[in-house]
């Protein structure tokens, strides 16, 4: 008797780990039982604590988070998923890396942003998808009111527009969204967005509509509401909303938010509260309105991903990828009790989403 073909979500996972041991793992989520296991391990990077995947031209790249900053480029077998890398790591020239994005369009680049000397960059990419040449490096300048977090400029994220015309950078140091136009493999700067001091913008997406982008900020515990005019590339602040429930008065750090694929919710991730939160979009405004919050599975969710009616939340102090579910119709997430032991996860990727 033939067994029925059990059907899989494959995905990949970086970690704050040393150069000797595995860093990045290839993972596979079974839809209908929310199973999730370990397919592969992958050493020899440092830190590769952020990930973005080119599902199209089978490519992963990674940043090597530390005090000398670098980027990697990785091969994808399309029938194992095994990682083969492509040339030298590059080099930003900047410390710690945290954050990478792909230009889309057909003059692609690597976008990059390093979090503790405040600089973004961006790097060609060769005939074979490697990390080559950097074309353009941008320094941040400025401070803001928390002393400890924000005595200079930390770009967090550097996130490009769906049309590769401009890129927006979330700088937790000076609360700032600055924007960039992306002119052949140049930052020209296009303009800025002021968030309340004390912010701290960390990620940023944009709507599928392109009428809203939301972001999450990290030392206030709030998510913003932006109008956004995809052919000016300019952003508007429209709504500030928290990310904690009445009446929580502990330590909390925002790291991640995510749309879901019909636009319809958006999600944010709590360190210190260690929950997701969930809004439900108004389709007119933008506005947040709705919220919920749903345990992480774990302890300092730093990362999640929206693979169709799951969620994976990787849950950095408590080394595991938690599994929930997510109901299409409410937006309402719930514990699935499945997850998988890895150490100090802080990236999910999604590869070959059904």
């Amino acid at each position: 008797m033939n067994k029925e073909k059990v059907e899989v979500i494959r995905f990949y996972v970086g970690t704050y780990a040393e150069g000797s041991e595995s860093g990045i793992y290839l993972c596979e989520l079974e839809l209908q039982s929310g199973k999730i296991r370990i397919v592969q391990e992958q050493a020899g990077i440092a830190n590769p604590s952020f990930l973005v995947v080119d599902a199209k031209e089978l490519r992963l790249y990674a940043v090597s988070e530390q005090s000398d900053g670098q980027a990697a480029g990785y091969a994808i077998d399309p029938k194992e998923g095994s990682l083969t890398r492509l040339g030298e790591n590059v080099g930003t020239e900047g410390a710690d890396p945290c954050h990478l994005a792909l230009r889309p369009g057909a003059e692609r680049h690597l976008l990059v942003a390093n979090y503790s000397s405040g600089d973004v960059n961006v790097f060609t990419l060769d005939t074979n998808g490697a990390p080559g040449e950097m074309t353009a490096r941008v320094r941040h300048e400025g401070s803001s009111v928390n002393a400890e977090r924000q005595e200079s400029a930390h770009a967090h994220s550097l996130v490009p527009s769906p049309d590769g015309r401009f890129a927006f950078a979330s700088d937790l140091g000076t609360d700032q969204i600055i924007i960039y136009r992306l002119e052949g493999g140049g930052l020209e700067r296009h303009g800025e967005i002021d968030l309340p001091p004390g912010a701290g913008p960390r990620h940023f997406v944009i709507h599928p509509s392109q009428r809203f982008a939301y972001g999450i900020n990290e030392l206030d515990s709030t998510l913003t509401t932006y109008a956004f005019d995809p052919v000016e590339g300019h952003l508007e602040v429209v709504q500030h909303v928290s990310s904690l429930p009445d009446g929580y008065t502990g330590e909390n750090y925002p790291a991640d938010i995510h749309l879901s694929s019909d636009g319809q919710f958006v999600y944010g991730s709590n360190r210190g509260h260690d929950s997701l939160v969930g809004f439900r979009i108004d389709p007119d405004t933008g506005h947040l309105h709705d919220p919920s919050w749903t345990a992480a599975g774990g302890s300092w969710p730093r990362n999640f991903a929206m693979l169709g009616s799951y969620v994976l939340v990787a849950n950095q102090y408590s080394d595991n990828i938690a599994v929930l579910r997510r109901d299409e119709l409410t937006g309402r997430l719930e514990l699935t009790g499945q997850n998988v032991t890895i150490s100090k996860p802080s990236c999910i990727a999604p590869w070959d989403e059904k």
